[in-house]
């Protein structure tokens, strides 16, 4: 079962671990001594910032992770979560800053830690990342340039990824994935929560549209495998000054991979072009400078391009619509899931009255504007 198939199921079977449940699980799977752990915020899994005591045995290893200890759903497809652990350690080795895996005592990837109670839950799979350094966009200013590095990244990413092997690659055509972007029309069956009102309008007028004009395209799209979800929490920075003494910004972690499937070069565009725009203060100018990363590494095509607008519009309805529905079922989980609701709704409303040819006109002029010679 999916996160598609069952968003109910999914979201009431997030993880509920205390600091010392979890610390508890760090030291007996994966042998490290807690010297501090406090919880991080995240949707539907539970992820804990766990600092270990140095010993002997840890001296060369990492002093900081990720304790990851995913939800019932997704702990029943542990093939899923293996490759996702693959790919993270495959594009660490060909130099992205993604995390590490430790392994456990026994010299897995993955442990399926099970509960007491009588819940009828079998377990939670529990892997332990490496904490990665630096901010998350969200908290920075976007510039042209960071923009343009981001849109690159994604790029690279998917590039790089269609040299990525592993037996149960297959696992990543996950077809009723809720998050997967030719699934926006799924979220008809979520619209309840969304009230009576223009918002609703919207969001049933790009189904509409989506059925009509991207589901007929997608046989002449190029498929790749997607990350999916790059978002503006999941993509940190560090600075470093220039030499005329501005913030230059590089792109210091690449987080959650959860999302992963099989999709195609253009998603990825439109998802990181749409959070990117979240928190500009010029949203509908963010399009261009992520275009023109992307399309520095894979130049799209014409098809693709005509498809760039309406796929953004989606990706705003499928994380608004979702944390609308998902607030209904977790309100004390409200102020984590309605990020994007602060600003998406009103972005999401600018771009369609603005329309299609207005906006494509502003990201491929912008796109325009950088010469080839352009580089990170």
């Amino acid at each position: 079962m999916s996160r598609g198939d069952d968003q109910q199921s999914q979201a009431l079977a997030k993880p509920t671990f205390s600091d010392v449940q979890a610390s508890a699980l760090v030291e007996s799977v994966f042998g490290l001594k807690v010297s501090k752990i406090q919880p991080l915020p995240s949707y539907d899994d539970q992820n804990f910032h766990v600092c270990i005591s140095s010993t002997k045995d840890t001296t060369d290893g990492p002093t900081e992770y990720v304790l990851k200890i995913s939800n019932t759903e997704s702990s029943k497809t542990p093939e899923l979560i293996e490759v996702q652990n693959h790919v993270t350690m495959f594009l660490r080795a060909a130099g992205f800053p993604t995390a590490s895996v430790r392994h456990t005592t026994g010299g897995n990837l993955t442990c399926l830690v099970s509960v007491d109670g009588g819940s009828g839950v079998p377990g939670y799979l529990v892997r332990l990342l490496s904490y990665l350094p630096g901010r998350p966009v969200a908290e920075i200013p976007s510039s042209p340039q960071l923009l343009y590095e981001i849109g690159r990244l994604a790029g690279k990413l998917d590039e790089t990824l269609q040299k990525f092997h592993h037996p149960q690659l297959s696992s990543l055509r996950r077809e009723n994935f809720i998050w997967n972007l030719k699934n926006v029309p799924l979220l008809e069956k979520y619209l309840d929560a969304l009230g009576q009102n223009r918002n609703r309008e919207i969001v049933v007028q790009v189904i509409q549209l989506f059925k009509d004009e991207i589901l007929t395209k997608l046989s002449h799209f190029r498929e790749c495998i997607n990350h999916g979800d790059l978002n503006d929490h999941n993509i940190l920075v560090e600075s470093s000054k220039s030499a005329f003494g501005d913030a230059i910004y590089q792109v210091s972690g690449i987080l959650d991979f959860g999302d992963m499937s099989y999709g195609y070069y253009v998603f990825e565009a439109a998802i990181t072009i749409m959070y990117m725009m979240i928190e500009s203060k010029s949203p509908v100018h963010v399009g261009g400078h992520v275009l023109a990363g992307f399309e520095s590494v894979i130049p799209l095509t014409p098809v693709e391009r005509s498809a760039l607008f309406l796929l953004v519009c989606g990706r705003f309805c499928q994380s608004l619509v979702i944390a609308a529905y998902s607030c209904q079922l977790h309100p004390e989980n409200k102020d984590y899931l309605m990020t994007t609701a602060k600003t998406g709704w009103k972005h999401l409303q600018q771009m369609f009255d603005m329309g299609q040819k207005a906006v494509e006109e502003i990201w491929f002029e912008t796109a325009r504007s950088y010469d080839s010679g352009v580089s990170m």
